[in-house]
């Protein structure tokens, strides 16, 4: 866990584990996108700035969504809804803003949304599977206590341990997973039944000792955040195999514009609905299920229903002309 990776010299600013992997992440996205919008005939820069203009409006989704996910935790300082600096952005959030808003720019700048649409799924997907490292740097988005072998222990004072100290009936937890003398070692909250650990600098050397190798250390979890960034990246290599596929042969399933896009919706959804499962931060918002389960099956289902619209369509000539025309000519100059 490193939420602060190193302090830019001669100021007081930090650079962010989290930010870094998104930054990473959208710049490897990006220049996958400008590749891809070659090969298949389209303006790289309009597609490029589309991704900007898109993470943008997706950074704001995200934001929006947390504050309303965690309205309490807002009551009375509204101006925390600003600091998106002190970490609280979730995904799926953006991704909606971000696609309303690519949609609109796309449609605008005069550009086929649905085979843009397939591109940027590739790219989001790759761009997910960096961001969600930024997530194991950032110590959110944690897992559940577990007894496998590639369980990860996050440090005293993390998101993890916070939680393991703590009851949480809003996901059914009546006792705390960790059993730590919390007048000893923690400060409870004025604003709740809340116990946070105290700085390690105010525990003896005793106390540290345990808190960091002994009875008190935080539970091993699931490394939720490492299951999310592969499953991101299974899903770009899925993309892109039936992408390429697409464009040799233009008269299969997704030689129709916009399935791409509408098969991510059922992969990510599918994939997000299990990894929920593995994780213990989200709350429970209706019977056993967070609202991160609950919009992944809305996206299963609404990829799904995209799919269907894209099937009944003819397949799109456009897909794979580029590369159809050098395999034509290659075959020609052979013969």
């Amino acid at each position: 866990m490193y939420q602060e990776l190193f302090t830019i010299p001669f100021t007081p600013w930090t650079i962010k584990g989290y930010g870094t992997m998104m930054v990473i992440g959208f710049l490897m996205a990006s220049f996958l996108m400008q590749r891809l919008s070659k090969r298949d005939g389209l303006d790289p820069l309009i597609v490029t700035n589309a991704a900007l203009y898109s993470l943008i409006a997706g950074v704001i989704g995200a934001r929006i969504f947390f504050v309303l996910h965690h309205i309490r935790e807002f009551k009375g300082e509204f101006l925390k809804v600003f600091e998106i600096w002190n970490g609280g952005l979730e995904f799926l959030g953006g991704v909606i803003l971000a696609i309303v808003f690519l949609c609109v720019y796309l449609k605008r700048s005069k550009m086929p949304v649905k085979r843009v649409l397939d591109i940027m799924a590739m790219g989001l997907m790759l761009a997910l599977a960096f961001g969600r490292i930024g997530c194991i740097l950032n110590g959110c988005c944690w897992g559940k206590p577990t007894e496998l072998p590639w369980g990860i222990r996050f440090p005293y004072g993390s998101f993890a341990y916070t939680s393991q100290i703590n009851t949480n009936p809003e996901r059914g937890r009546e006792t705390p997973h960790l059993n730590i003398p919390r007048e000893e070692y923690c400060t409870h909250s004025e604003y709740g039944d809340v116990w946070y650990p105290r700085p390690i600098e105010e525990l003896t050397d005793s106390q540290r000792e345990k808190v960091t190798h002994g009875e008190y250390r935080c539970l091993p979890v699931h490394p939720s955040q490492a299951y999310a960034s592969l499953s991101a990246l299974l899903i770009f290599g899925i993309l892109y195999g039936a992408w390429r596929r697409a464009r040799t042969k233009p008269g299969t399933l997704f030689g129709r514009s916009g399935m791409g896009f509408g098969f991510m919706f059922v992969l990510y959804g599918l994939a997000r609905f299990l990894l929920e499962l593995t994780r213990d931060d989200n709350p429970f918002e209706w019977v056993f299920l967070t609202v991160s389960q609950i919009i992944g099956l809305g996206m299963m289902v609404a990829g799904i229903l995209l799919m269907v619209v894209f099937a009944r369509q003819k397949a799109d000539i456009q897909i794979g002309s580029a590369e159809s025309r050098d395999q034509s000519q290659e075959s020609r100059v052979t013969s």
